[in-house]
């Protein structure tokens, strides 16, 4: 009987040493590393275009009543630094090619207000530059803004740009306005603004091509309804200003009104745009 006692627990052992084994502290297999996270660039590229059935700059057309078209990139970096350029069709009184901005500056977050602290240059190649009149209207504007939003529906602005030389008259200049847009249900949104442009004194031929004459301040407001879809927005806006139509060809030299020294470019416009945006790191996620 004792030899089959001990036959009955070596067999018992063996069929017991694998479960110990697999039980056992040290055997035990390694836990599975978790996916390394994603790397993120610090890059990222906005862009879009758009049409509009009038360019408007501050209340004053910039393609004689008639539609334009416009496109625009953007480099930025973490969300925070920023460097653009963007180009406009115009008709303007010295007939360049194109309206050429470039813009540079940061956008910084403090809380639920977003600022946005640069400048932008105004280039407009290939100027005819009638008799009289400054070598170009190129410039160069300081501009700065904020904006705080509530409750993902309600956002107010306010905005001021400040150049030294407006249009290459000589003249220093400051725009000052607020903004309010609330969003609205089914992707609808409206909005507005309310302006107000101080400008100096004419020192360079420009404009009404007289110098050392008190160019005229102005209020400027516009108003509108917009829809958005995905990357696509359509606008219907109205703009006015209280600008004279004498006050107007001071401003702008429209060359149609030379004889009565008048222009129609400042006056009350509705005016509908479509545009495209996209943002690259937008489209990688889809």
């Amino acid at each position: 009987m004792s030899g089959r006692l001990l036959a009955t627990c070596a067999i018992l052992a063996a069929f017991a040493a694998p479960a110990y084994a697999a039980d056992a502290p040290g055997k035990k297999k390694a836990p599975v590393a978790p996916a390394p996270a994603p790397v993120v660039s610090p890059w990222d590229f906005a862009f879009g275009a758009k049409a509009q059935t009038d360019y408007n700059f501050r209340g004053i057309s910039q393609t004689d009543r008639n539609p334009g078209v416009a496109g625009y990139g953007e480099v930025r970096y973490d969300n925070f630094a920023y460097a653009g350029i963007a180009a406009y069709s115009v008709d303007l009184a010295t007939k360049p090619l194109a309206e050429i901005d470039l813009t540079a500056g940061i956008r910084p977050v403090l809380g639920p207000v977003t600022f946005d602290l640069g400048g932008i240059y105004y280039y407009y190649p290939d100027e005819t530059i009638p008799a009289g009149y400054a070598r170009n209207a190129d410039f160069f504007e300081f501009a700065g803004k904020a904006s705080y939003t509530w409750n993902d529906t309600v956002t107010v602005g306010g905005n001021a740009f400040y150049t030294w030389n407006w249009l290459g008259t000589g003249a220093d200049a400051t725009y000052v306005s607020g903004t309010l847009k609330v969003a609205l249900p089914y992707n609808f949104s409206v909005s507005g603004e309310l302006g107000h442009y101080f400008i100096g004194t004419q020192t360079s031929p420009g404009g009404s091509a007289v110098t050392n004459i008190k160019l005229p301040d102005y209020n400027y407001w516009n108003a509108g309804l917009t829809y958005t879809w995905k990357q696509v927005s359509l606008d219907a806006r109205y703009h006015g200003t209280d600008l004279k139509k004498t006050e107007c060809y001071t401003l702008t030299g429209d060359l149609s009104g030379a004889r009565s020294g008048r222009s129609k470019w400042c006056g009350d416009a509705f005016i509908a745009t479509l545009a495209v945006d996209f943002v690259y790191s937008d489209l990688i996620k889809k």
